[in-house]
């Protein structure tokens, strides 16, 4: 046996010496006097990627018209409905925390706790050694505040999406999607190979006129709305909805990324809004940095749909686990909500109010139905941005909607309502909104940059 082990030794290493001698005699010789190559720098220049040419253009616009660009302004400090921004306070209309709650002492004593106790990062996938019993104890409270049997959180509401419709669908099944539903919708629908289509905004009547004709050559369709949308702040009529994904056979998903905490008498979303049966609804998706006051997505369903996802969908399995100060701080916000619906009242009137008290200056607030998210149309978006920037030098930071992120002469104002807006400042940055808009109708564009 001794020897066998020997023999088996000697001819290992010499495999190793044979291969080692052959990458010697195969390696290059380098010429002490030979010239140095260097590689063409612009293969290594990103701006010469065809997609960089539509941020330099943009960029060359504003400078040329001396227009400042109104993204990515820095904060420098936080409170309610309020920024600190290059030093000066100004009001905030450009947040997520439409209940108010982000700052609030059971979140942040929360979050502390969970820190403490499980450290920052779940530090693996939850398949394989990030699963936390936190994690479980937030899917539990999401699936019984939502309706559900089950639920299932992801670090990225972005991501959620994504995986959710891609490890839905593929190949034999067809996806009708709302014109104006979210990237990470559409991102999910290229990544699932599936046959799509997009049907007009909210348009329940286009989806059972097209499936009339074609239903029966797809295996499996999902019809994919959302409960607020958030560029026009409208909401789609769900009953018409699950009335056509029911005598059309197809599943019904609905992302409440902006609806959820916000829409409903309890903030529960658009079922309760719109007194339908969650249960009527295959697949429900929300996201954790709304109302909520964290980051990642949920899905929320039947046991099977969150077995199916907790097995299958790439962005969950291959992903590390939701970290535990996030895990926490979700809790702790449907906590709050569900222990103070008067909040989402409150919320519901700053939104009404807001509408109100635009339309009465004349301005134009689209399709909004008050609630969270009311958009200002402007049309041109080189003044829409010049408006914001001149709402940030009176105190609102308000952020403009271009194109093409919206449709060409579509621009807008995107107002985020939250609880704590009081109605003097509601009406003082819609007064000072009338007057800047007025004064622009009567500008060119090229008065701009010294209006």
């Amino acid at each position: 046996m001794h020897q066998h082990k020997l023999v088996g030794k000697q001819h290992r290493k010499a495999r190793l010496d044979s291969l080692r001698t052959i990458h010697a005699n195969n390696r290059p010789q380098l010429n002490k006097q030979s010239p140095v190559i260097k590689p063409d720098s612009k293969a290594f220049d990103f701006k010469s990627h065809s997609a960089y040419s539509e941020v330099r253009i943009a960029k060359a616009a504003s400078q040329t018209l001396g227009v400042k660009s109104p993204f990515f302004r820095k904060a420098d400090a936080v409170t309610s409905t309020k920024l600190k921004i290059e030093g000066k306070w100004v009001s905030n209309f450009a947040s997520y925390d439409y209940l108010s709650l982000n700052l609030s002492e059971p979140i942040q004593q929360a979050v502390d706790e969970a820190v403490g106790q499980w450290g920052v990062s779940s530090t693996a996938s939850r398949l394989v050694g990030g699963e936390r019993e936190l994690h479980a104890r937030l899917e539990a409270r999401i699936a019984e505040f939502v309706g559900t049997e089950s639920a299932l959180v992801m670090v990225s509401g972005h991501a959620t999406n994504m995986a959710l419709v891609r490890t839905l669908a593929g190949q034999g099944d067809l996806i009708l999607v709302d014109a104006l539903a979210h990237n990470s919708i559409y991102e999910g629908i290229r990544a699932s190979g599936a046959q799509h289509a997009t049907f007009p905004h909210n348009d329940f009547g286009w989806i059972d006129r097209h499936l009339s004709g074609c239903r029966r050559d797809y295996k499996n369709v999902l019809i994919i709305v959302e409960g607020l949308y958030s560029m026009d702040g409208d909401a789609p009529d769900l009953a018409s909805f699950l009335d056509v994904k029911q005598r059309n056979d197809a599943w019904l998903m609905v992302d409440e990324a902006h609806s959820m905490g916000v829409l409903g008498k309890t903030g529960r979303g658009i079922c309760e809004e719109q007194n339908v049966q969650v249960t009527d609804v295959e697949i429900i998706m929300g996201t954790l940095s709304k109302s909520f006051c964290s980051c990642g997505g949920f899905i929320a369903g039947s046991d099977s749909l969150i077995d199916l996802m907790r097995y299958k969908a790439q962005g969950f399995v291959y992903s590390v686990g939701l970290s535990a100060p996030n895990t926490a701080a979700a809790l702790a916000a449907i906590d709050i909500i569900d222990e103070h619906p008067e909040y989402v009242t409150a919320l519901t009137k700053v939104g009404e109010h807001f509408k109100a008290t635009a339309q009465r200056l004349g301005l134009d607030t689209g399709e909004s139905q008050g609630h969270a998210i009311c958009p200002i149309i402007i049309g041109d978006s080189l003044k829409a941005v010049w408006i914001a920037n001149r709402l940030l030098e009176d105190g609102f930071n308000v952020l403009p909607i271009i194109a093409p992120a919206v449709p060409d002469k579509s621009a807008r104002l995107r107002f985020f309502l939250n609880r704590d807006h009081d109605e003097a400042c509601v009406e003082k940055v819609l007064r000072k909104t009338a007057s800047l808009h007025k004064q622009s109708l009567n500008m060119a564009v090229t008065d701009l940059a010294s209006g």
